[in-house]
């Protein structure tokens, strides 16, 4: 996070650290960030993450990455926020994540229109396009579709 922090700030952008308090020692936190905001825990980053976020978009990373990820697609799913969500696919890292979302698609486990909260490109630019021209799918909101079906 630091490495694209310092890439975003020498490229005159901004950055904006969300740090839970308490979770990491302060020497290891950025120091050159435009803005830095200190949360209770984790929940809190995420939500203060979107409440600052016009788009996501995720690197290569671990269980963490996995986690927040998800979560941003849920929230997407439910209706809590409508902004894309990208997978920087670096190498063919998230390759084997669509292909699982593929696989709940055609299982019947993921609806076809849901697939589309997650968009995966290997070319960051192409990957900014799409995030830049990006239309929420239509009927995503899971619970309002259960509703209309008990209609």
């Amino acid at each position: 996070m630091g490495r694209v922090a310092d890439a975003a700030l020498a490229a005159g952008g901004v950055a904006i650290g969300v740090r839970p308090a308490g979770l990491f020692r302060r020497e290891i936190a950025h120091t050159g960030l435009t803005e830095q905001y200190e949360v209770k825990d984790m929940h809190a980053r995420k939500a203060k993450m979107n409440e600052l976020s016009d788009a996501f978009i995720a690197l290569p990373g671990g269980f963490g990455t996995f986690e927040e990820v998800f979560e941003v697609v849920s929230w997407g799913q439910i209706g809590i926020h409508s902004k894309p969500l990208g997978l920087l696919n670096v190498a063919g890292f998230y390759t084997p994540l669509v292909e699982m979302v593929k696989h709940a698609v055609d299982t019947g486990f993921i609806p076809a229109a849901h697939a589309e909260l997650v968009i995966c490109e290997s070319d960051i630019d192409h990957l900014l396009t799409r995030l830049s021209e990006y239309k929420p799918p239509a009927g995503v909101n899971k619970w309002v579709e259960l509703d209309e079906e008990k209609k």
